[in-house]
């Protein structure tokens, strides 16, 4: 089948279905990947086809309406100002999608763009099924992902994860009609059609492993967890960083990946002097927070680097809990800290913490020199963190999310 794969945001949000992707291919699918011009070398080598659409991620980040994310002092405020912005960028790339579809027999959604690709696909007459990196539906098991994770209790829990749905219906509602006025689909509202597919029992397939966030109960049928969707990434480790990991102990990690911070330079500072307290050399990644640290021997500053080299060789990782960087840090089997900064990485950074992997979450708005420094010298110092991780990514290593989207896709189409 032609399989156009749909995503839209950060790299994070982008790279697992790189791997999904090939893993597709490999089934004997033509797939393509549709998603934003910045990410198209994440498909070479990878026998994925690539579709470019607008909107430089990087760029909306670091506006002013980017930035104005750090003003928002809850779950629920980011979001909210995010909506705006979010909503602009499905409006610039429906064109592009809509010219990707057509030349598809299936469409295989990103949460980012799920009801925007299950409008299309619905125009257009074609199967559909939702490929999600966090849980999306509400449940009364945990609080909502993209508020943070913080539970509310049951009933609190099911309505903040309501309260996230509503408010991407807004996200898409302009997109949904430029589909109807410019492509001319016969089509509902975003709340209208998500009801819809809702009752017909959408199929989603969740890109992470039960035994990180097992299946809650309270999900309708249709709401599967596959596994994770590793990334498809060839590269070698630099010369440079060769060098420095073998110059003396292993290191400890930092990155922040696409998440930005108001002040680059404070951070940095600050994480310089917990990784010293702590007696610990560090690899900080610039990332689009623009970390670094220039002029030492004990610390080095890099670019983008492949995750799965370079995690297994450090001490610890210390990460903004974003989805696709969690899942590289379980993979690896090492100790790690989370710092989390918006949306879903407090959740991500909670688990961490549940499952031993990580002695402590360090919230961006929190972190000192003092408090990095205490938190990597538990992660680093205590044994149980590095068994509990070890055992875990074992367990991870024994699963293979792509099967149980082959199966969907056969299901699908039989």
């Amino acid at each position: 089948m032609r399989v156009v794969i749909m995503t839209a945001g950060s790299r994070g949000d982008v790279a697992p279905y790189t791997g999904l992707g090939a893993g597709l291919a490999r089934g004997g699918h033509e797939v393509t990947l549709a998603t934003h011009g910045l990410f198209e070398p994440l498909v070479a080598g990878s026998g994925v086809r690539f579709h470019p659409t607008p909107v430089d991620p990087h760029a909306v980040s670091h506006s002013d309406r980017g930035r104005d994310l750090h003003a928002g002092t809850s779950g629920l405020g980011k979001l909210l100002r995010a909506v705006p912005m979010a909503r602009s960028a499905a409006e610039e790339m429906t064109d592009a999608l809509v010219a990707a579809a057509r030349g598809a027999d299936i469409v295989l959604a990103a949460g980012a763009v799920a009801p925007l690709g299950r409008a299309i696909a619905e125009g257009l007459s074609l199967p559909s099924l939702g490929l999600f990196l966090q849980p999306q539906h509400p449940t009364r098991e945990f609080g909502a992902p993209m508020l943070g994770g913080r539970s509310l209790g049951a009933v609190g829990n099911h309505l903040g994860g309501r309260a996230v749905i509503c408010a991407v219906d807004r996200v898409f509602t302009h997109a949904v009609h430029r589909l109807r006025t410019r492509h001319g689909m016969a089509l509902r509202g975003p709340s209208a059609g998500r009801r819809a597919h809702e009752r017909a029992r959408w199929p989603v397939l969740h890109g992470f492993s039960e035994q990180v966030v097992p299946r809650p109960k309270d999900w309708r049928p249709g709401l599967e967890v596959a596994g994770y969707w590793w990334p498809h990434d060839t590269r070698a480790l630099p010369g440079d960083v060769e060098e420095f990991l073998s110059a003396g102990p292993p290191p400890v990690f930092v990155g922040l990946g696409s998440a930005t911070v108001p002040d680059a330079g404070h951070l940095s500072a600050e994480i310089v002097r917990a990784l010293r307290t702590a007696g610990l050399r560090g690899i900080i990644q610039q990332g689009w927070a623009g970390l670094a640290a220039r002029g030492d021997t004990d610390v080095i500053t890099v670019g983008d680097l492949p995750h799965a080299l370079l995690f297994p060789r450090t001490a610890a990782v210390v990460h903004h809990a974003g989805a696709g960087t969690t899942a590289a840090v379980l993979r690896a089997g090492v100790p790690t800290v989370p710092v989390p900064v918006q949306f879903d990485g407090g959740f991500w950074a909670a688990r961490l913490v549940a499952l031993g992997t990580a002695p402590c979450a360090v919230p961006l708005r929190g972190l000192t020199a003092a408090s990095l420094a205490s938190a990597l010298r538990r992660a680093t110092s205590d044994p149980h963190h590095r068994v509990h991780a070890q055992e875990l990514a074992r367990g991870l290593a024994e699963e293979d999310g792509v099967d149980p989207v082959l199966a969907a896709l056969d299901r699908l189409t039989s």
